[in-house]
C-alpha cells in the first residue's frame, strides 16, 4: 500500500474496514470535541454575585444606633439566590439587646418577574447582642442582583444601610478569548475533515489559516485584558439598577469620577436637649447646586457619614449617624457641657469624591442639670453642674507629646519638631503589644483642628467656639499596619525625650504656664533617630479579591504613625483614635507648629 495515499476508507462492501489513520483522526476529533464542550460550559456558566463591588468582598459600615456604636459586616454573596451573612461587631460597653434585620430590594428592573418586588421586605432575621464585645450574626435571603437596603430596627429607631449585590457578567475580552478558542476548535475539525476527504492539500490551508487567526484573536484578547479598564461599578460610579448590575458591560460609554461635582450643604435640625440630657440630632444633606436631597452617599472608610463634634471643653465625638430616610440622618447623643459645639461631616458622593463639610452654625447647648456620661467616640466624665464650669477629667486635658494614660492604656506620642509647610511624622505607641484592631478599615485615625490662639486652645470653655472658626479641619489615617509584632519605628530612645515632654505635665490640665513650657519643650525627638518609615500594609489591604481585615483581627501596632503637613504655624488640637480590646480610645494632644525657617 502506498504510504502517501490519503486516509480514506477501503472498499465498499459490508465489512466497512477503516484505515488505521482514520481511527487516529477520530480519536483526535473526540478529544477536540471534549475540549470544546469544556470551553463552552465555562463560557456560559453563571458567575457568582458579590456584595460591595468596590472592595471585591465584604462591606463594613459603622453605625451609631442610639447608645450603641456598632459595625455591620455584610459578607459577600457567593451565589443567587443565596444567603447574605450579616455580622454585628460590638464594642466595650455596648448594651445587650435584640436587633431586627430586614433585606429590602430597592432597584427597578425592566424584567418584572425578576426576584422580589422593590420596596418590600424580602427576608427578616434577628440578632441578639450579648454584653460581651464580639461578633453576633444572622443570615438574610437574597434572590436577585441589584441595589438593596439593610433595615436595622433596635425597637426605637430604624437605620437603612444601602448596599449593592452585583452579578458578574462575562467581559468582552473573556468572550473574545472563549470565542477564539471555540472557533479554533471548530476549524480544527473542519481541517481534519478536509484532510481526510479532499485529496488536494491546498484546500486544507483555508481552515488551517482560520485556526491560526482564531488562536491569534484569543491570545491577543487574553494578553490585552489585563490592561483594559474595569467596567463602571454599580453603586460606585453609576446608579445601581437591576439591569446594569446584572450586566455592568451594558454601559459602553467611558465613566470617570467627576471630582468637581458640587458639594452638599449640611443642615442641622433643632437640638432642644440641654446640657447633660440625651437628645437626637437630625441632619439633612442637599445638593449645593440644585438644593435637592442628596441621597447618593456611598460607604467611605467604613461609614456612610463620619460626624465630628467638638465641644467647648475640647472633647471630641466621632460618630456615624444612621440613615433614616433618603438624604436624612440622625444620631442620638448626650452633650455634657453648656456652650458651643462645632460640627463637621465627612462622606463620599456617587461620582463626586470625598467631601468634608462643616456646619455653618454648629450647635449651642443651654445649661442643664448635671448628668454623667457622653457618647462613645469622646469620653465619659461627670458633666457640668448647672451654672458652673464644666469638669474635664485630667486624662482628657490637653498636653504636648509624651506619655499619658487613657482608660488604663499608656499612650506615648512622638512628634519631632512640627514645622509649617513641612511633612511631619507623628507616631503614637498605644500600649506595649501588637494588639490594635482595625477600626473603620484603618489602624489609627487622627483629627486635626487649628491653628488656634493659645488661650483658646487651652481654655476649658472656649474650644468649641474656636474650632467653629478654625481654618483647618483634617482627618488623617495611619500609614499602615504592622502584623509582624515589630514596630515600624525604633522606640529605644523614647524614654529620654519623654522626660523632656513630661516637663509640662503628663496628666494634669495644661494652663498657660504649661503652654509656655511647650513652646520650648514640645519639639521632642529631634535627633533621636526616629525615621519616617512606614509599617507593613499586610493584612489591611485586600488582595486577589479577598476582604480586608476587620475588627475581629487584633494583630497590629502598637505603633500608629501619621504623616501630615501643617499648613500654618500655631497651636493645633490633635485627637488620635485607635481600637484596642474592643474599645475605641480617643487621645487628645496639643501641638505647637513652628513657622517655616525656624522662626519663633
Amino acid at each position: 500500500m502506498n504510504d502517501n495515499a490519503p486516509l480514506t476508507s477501503v472498499g465498499s462492501g459490508s465489512t466497512g474496514r477503516i484505515h488505521p489513520g482514520t481511527s487516529c483522526a477520530a480519536r483526535v476529533v473526540r478529544v477536540v470535541a471534549a475540549v470544546l464542550c469544556a470551553l463552552g460550559l465555562s463560557a456560559v456558566a453563571a458567575s457568582p454575585a458579590r456584595a460591595d463591588p468596590t472592595a471585591g468582598g465584604d462591606l463594613q459600615v459603622a453605625q451609631t444606633l442610639g447608645d450603641r456604636d456598632l459595625t455591620f459586616m455584610l459578607r459577600r454573596v457567593t451565589g443567587l439566590p443565596g444567603p447574605l451573612h450579616v455580622d454585628v461587631l460590638t464594642h466595650r460597653g455596648t448594651a445587650a439587646g435584640t436587633l431586627r434585620l430586614g433585606a429590602v430590594p430597592t432597584g427597578v428592573s425592566a424584567d418584572r418577574a425578576e426576584g422580589s418586588s422593590a420596596g418590600t421586605t424580602a427576608s427578616r432575621a434577628s440578632v441578639r447582642l450579648g454584653g460581651t464585645p464580639g461578633s453576633y450574626g444572622a443570615a438574610l435571603d437574597i434572590d436577585r442582583a441589584g441595589p438593596w437596603e439593610l433595615v436595622v430596627d433596635d425597637g426605637s429607631r430604624t437605620a437603612r444601610i444601602p448596599f449593592v449585590v452585583p452579578g458578574q457578567a462575562t467581559s468582552p475580552p473573556e468572550l473574545a478569548v472563549f470565542g477564539g478558542f471555540v472557533t479554533a476548535g471548530v476549524l480544527i475539525l473542519v481541517t481534519l475533515f478536509v484532510a481526510v476527504r479532499v485529496r488536494r492539500g491546498a484546500w486544507v490551508l483555508l481552515p488551517a489559516g482560520g485556526v491560526v487567526a482564531a488562536l491569534a484573536v484569543a491570545v491577543t484578547a487574553a494578553l490585552l485584558s489585563a490592561s483594559l479598564p474595569p467596567p463602571p461599578q454599580p453603586g460606585g460610579q453609576v446608579d445601581a439598577t437591576n439591569d446594569n448590575v446584572t450586566d455592568p458591560y451594558a454601559v459602553v460609554r467611558p465613566v470617570t469620577n467627576d471630582y468637581s461635582r458640587p458639594p452638599v450643604s449640611l443642615e442641622l435640625g433643632s437640638y432642644p436637649a440641654t446640657a447633660g440630657e440625651r437628645g437626637t440630632l437630625r441632619l439633612s444633606v442637599t445638593d449645593g447646586a440644585t438644593g435637592l436631597p442628596a441621597d447618593d452617599l456611598v460607604v467611605h472608610d467604613g461609614a456612610l457619614m463620619h460626624l465630628l463634634v467638638i465641644g467647648p471643653t475640647g472633647e471630641l465625638w466621632h460618630l456615624h449617624p444612621i440613615r433614616t430616610a433618603p438624604a436624612t440622618y440622625e444620631v442620638r447623643l448626650r452633650l455634657p457641657a453648656a456652650g458651643h459645639y462645632a460640627v463637621s461631616a465627612e462622606f463620599a458622593r456617587l461620582g463626586g469624591g470625598v467631601q468634608q463639610v462643616r456646619s455653618a452654625t454648629g450647635l449651642t447647648v443651654a445649661d442643664g442639670p448635671a448628668r454623667g456620661g457622653s457618647a462613645r467616640g469622646g469620653s465619659s466624665h461627670n458633666g457640668s453642674a448647672r451654672g458652673g464650669a464644666p469638669a474635664l477629667p485630667a486624662e482628657l486635658s490637653p498636653q504636648g507629646p509624651g506619655t499619658r494614660t487613657i482608660e488604663g492604656v499608656p499612650v506615648r506620642l512622638s512628634a519631632p519638631s512640627p514645622t509649617a509647610g513641612e511633612a511631619s511624622t507623628l507616631t503614637a505607641r498605644i500600649g506595649d503589644t501588637p494588639t490594635l484592631q482595625p477600626w473603620l478599615g484603618m489602624v489609627g485615625h487622627m483629627i486635626v483642628v487649628g491653628p488656634l490662639d493659645r488661650a483658646d486652645a487651652t481654655s476649658p470653655t472656649r474650644m468649641g467656639q474656636a474650632a467653629q472658626g478654625a481654618p483647618v479641619w483634617a482627618h488623617a489615617h495611619s500609614m499602615g499596619g504592622d502584623m509582624s509584632g515589630h514596630s515600624a519605628h525604633d522606640m529605644r530612645a523614647a524614654p529620654a525625650h519623654d522626660a523632656d515632654a513630661m516637663g509640662h505635665g503628663e496628666a494634669g490640665g495644661m494652663g498657660h504656664g504649661d503652654a509656655d513650657a511647650m513652646e520650648d519643650g514640645h519639639e521632642t525627638g529631634k535627633g533621636d533617630g526616629h525615621g519616617a518609615g512606614t509599617g507593613s500594609m499586610s493584612g489591611l489591604m485586600p488582595l486577589n479579591g479577598d476582604s480586608p481585615a476587620d475588627e475581629t483581627v487584633a494583630a497590629y501596632g502598637p505603633d500608629a504613625s501619621f504623616v501630615y503637613t501643617f499648613s500654618r504655624p500655631g497651636y493645633y488640637r490633635v485627637w488620635i483614635q485607635a481600637e484596642r480590646d474592643s474599645a475605641i480610645l480617643t487621645v487628645p494632644y496639643l501641638l505647637r507648629v513652628s513657622p517655616a525657617g525656624g522662626a519663633r
